[in-house]
């Protein structure tokens, strides 16, 4: 082994670049004097130090027993985030509604009791206020308007729209968060709700039905229809509650039917009572509204076979993943 000094194994360290030139000049440490040896030792070992750290690799070979790490193998990557499911619906309802001409609007999720119930043909005392289980403010009351609440459905943008714009034509598709004490399977005591609203003049209940079937092909596939059963609303006259065909046995009817059909929310031609309200003339306009829950019609959709919306909310990431 041929002699070497320490101002040459300086030199051999500062051009050191691999792990087979280190094993060499640990061997010829040997070789300095004793004196040399501590400094060339030092210096060998921050070199040892500075190899690991650039190339990410061990100094020492490996051997059965330790865990040796291949830097050729692909990294983890860290968990990647998406929007929630109802924020994905809410996205494609807003869609689906604008490429037929609505305009999508926002109006308070805290309101006033006048535009909640009183503009829409609910005064006060009057039972159908009692099927929304309401949550009220505790706040002075309006003088004029009332109470104030946390809106249990998106109808108060109605009469809102209506003094917005002032007069027809109004294509709206209002969606927002909705509150009521109700919670089980089918409720939670938070809901989103999308709310549509047509008035001009000549609208009818065709117009309605065609409306709903627009948005059924489109949200749930081609061969989805509608269906319109007649019921009662205290702020539409005809009132209908609107069913799609299952998707799941299509309209056959199944487990998770029963009937072959699954309600989705109300629907009806606007009382001549909310028109007065915004100031639209009803002897001239006519026109429809609709009310869902955004939940309500998603869990509808095809092959997702969710039962209990309140999965939705538990934030459960295997869960929510699947979306």
């Amino acid at each position: 082994m041929i002699p070497i000094s320490l101002s040459q194994f300086q030199k051999a360290i500062i051009e050191l670049s691999s792990l087979e030139q280190l094993k060499a000049l640990t061997k010829l440490i040997s070789t300095l004097s004793q004196s040399d040896r501590v400094t060339a030792g030092q210096l060998l070992n921050s070199a040892k130090q500075r190899l690991s750290q650039q190339k990410g690799l061990k100094v020492n070979p490996p051997s059965a027993k330790e865990n040796w790490w291949d830097p050729t193998t692909p990294g983890i990557l860290p968990p990647l985030g998406h929007l929630h499911p109802v924020t994905q619906a809410i996205a494609e309802i807003e869609r689906i509604f604008k490429g037929i001409g609505f305009t999508r609007v926002r109006y308070p999720e805290v309101d006033w009791d006048w535009y909640a119930f009183g503009s829409l043909n609910m005064p006060i005392g009057h039972p159908a206020r009692d099927e929304w289980e309401t949550f009220f403010i505790d706040t002075p009351d309006h003088p004029s308007m009332g109470r104030m609440l946390l809106t249990p459905q998106t109808s108060n943008g109605q009469v809102r729209e209506m003094e917005r714009l002032s007069k027809p034509p109004i294509r709206m598709i209002n969606i927002a968060k909705c509150y009521r004490r109700q919670h089980d399977l089918t409720h939670t005591a938070m809901f989103h709700q999308f709310e549509g609203l047509v008035v001009d003049e000549g609208i009818n209940i065709q117009h309605l039905k065609g409306t709903i079937d627009h948005f059924a092909r489109h949200f749930y596939g081609p061969k989805s229809v509608s269906r319109l059963r007649p019921f009662h609303f205290q702020f539409t006259e005809p009132s209908f509650e609107v069913d799609f065909i299952c998707t799941m046995c299509e309209g056959k009817g199944c487990k998770f039917c029963k009937s072959g059909w699954h309600e989705v929310g109300g629907a009806g031609m606007v009382h001549p009572n909310v028109l007065k309200a915004g100031n639209i003339d009803p002897k001239k306009y006519t026109g429809f509204a609709f009310g869902w829950g955004v939940e309500r019609t998603y869990t509808l959709k095809p092959g997702l076979k969710l039962n209990d919306i309140r999965l939705l909310y538990n934030n459960n990431l295997e869960f929510l993943s699947q979306f």
